[in-house]
């Protein structure tokens, strides 16, 4: 699993019929101190996450059975919204302290 941050959606008008209903997120990776990483992926939404929302993403067969279906062409899902992130015993990102 990998952290992400969300950045974007994105819309496809046509697309595999298994895809239809699904909500695809465009997310970049973070790294555990909260750094953003140069790296982007697009990934299928399971838990109702929101632009700048930290979250945790699988990838590969898991991303599939997130879904339901193993059928869904799907490299990644969406499977948490994260609340905290402690380090070493240090807070190093808080939900509700984002929207302050």
């Amino acid at each position: 699993m990998q952290l992400a941050k969300v950045r974007g959606t994105v819309v496809s008008t046509q697309k595999d019929p298994s895809l239809r209903g699904v909500k695809l997120l465009l997310l970049q990776l973070i790294n555990e101190e909260g750094q953003i990483l140069p790296e982007y992926e697009v990934a299928a939404d399971s838990v109702g996450a929101g632009f700048d929302e930290w979250v945790l993403i699988s990838r590969g067969s898991a991303a599939r059975q997130v879904l339901g279906n193993e059928q869904r062409p799907v490299d990644a899902a969406v499977v948490a919204i994260i609340d905290t992130v402690y380090v070493e015993d240090r807070l190093v990102y808080g939900k509700k302290d984002q929207y302050r």
